[in-house]
């Protein structure tokens, strides 16, 4: 007897309530992974999670740069000096950005964006993955800011003092001697950013618990999809995890020569 037929004999004893509870489970499971090769839909949602994710940490680090070089060039002004008027404007527009950014909670700024700013749309998917990549960028802003504040300003001025301006004195002095100091952090953020990616469902934005959701409403039964999409999400963290401490391992062992 293989897999199918077992599952059908099974499910007519649970019909008939009959079952024993292993083969209630078995045929739960069957019905959530194997019937109607349903497990290709949770490997469909790990790829688009995936890139959804990667378009927001693009997104976010875009903005974050952007942001906290800002931020840095306005907090970095010598004193005693006039002070720059447009960049204390465009600074105190990225403060307030990343203040209601990081003030309000992710699942109401999904729904704002799907349902207000992008109502006409329909890809709902990249309206989420943009969401998370604008919100993103207000936390990236502030690890950035906060690594790059952190260096000796010694080294701004002795890339000044070389010819360079300051993008490229940022571009290749402050900025490589900063990532490694925020790279855990960033690593963080972006493993945030993979379980946040769950909220663009809320808007029908398809990613791994869309397509559970899906399986759920087949089934009419909720455990082993939500179960088993959290499980991908746990083993996707893991993997990521350990990429990232490897990184980190190999820029230390790096330092040391």
């Amino acid at each position: 007897m293989d897999l199918a037929q077992t599952y059908e004999l099974w499910r007519q004893l649970m019909t008939q309530g009959d079952a024993e509870w292993w083969q209630t489970l078995f045929v739960r499971f069957y019905q959530a992974f194997i019937e109607g090769d349903r497990w290709r839909q949770y490997l469909q949602g790990v790829g688009i999670t995936l890139v959804a994710t990667a378009v927001a940490l693009a997104i976010g680090v875009v903005l974050g740069v952007l942001v906290a070089m800002i931020r840095t060039a306005h907090d970095q002004q010598r004193p005693g000096r006039p002070k720059n008027p447009v960049l204390g404007v465009v600074n105190a527009i990225c403060k307030v950005c990343v203040t209601v950014i990081r003030g309000t909670p992710m699942l109401v700024q999904v729904l704002i964006m799907g349902m207000v700013i992008f109502a006409s749309s329909r890809n709902y998917t990249f309206v989420g993955a943009l969401t998370l990549g604008i919100n993103s960028g207000a936390y990236v802003a502030e690890i950035i800011r906060g690594g790059l504040m952190s260096l000796d300003p010694g080294q701004m001025e002795a890339g000044r003092s070389l010819g360079l301006n300051y993008i490229d004195t940022m571009r290749f002095i402050v900025i490589p001697q900063a990532f490694k100091a925020i790279l855990p952090s960033l690593g963080n953020e972006f493993i945030v950013l993979l379980k946040d990616t769950s909220m663009i469902s809320v808007i029908g934005g398809q990613e791994l618990v869309y397509f559970a959701k899906n399986i759920v409403n087949r089934t009419f039964d909720a455990m082993f999809p939500l179960v088993g999409a959290a499980v991908i999400y746990l083993i996707l963290v893991m993997i990521f995890t350990w990429l990232q401490g490897k990184l980190e391992r190999r820029l230390r062992q790096s330092d040391r020569r």
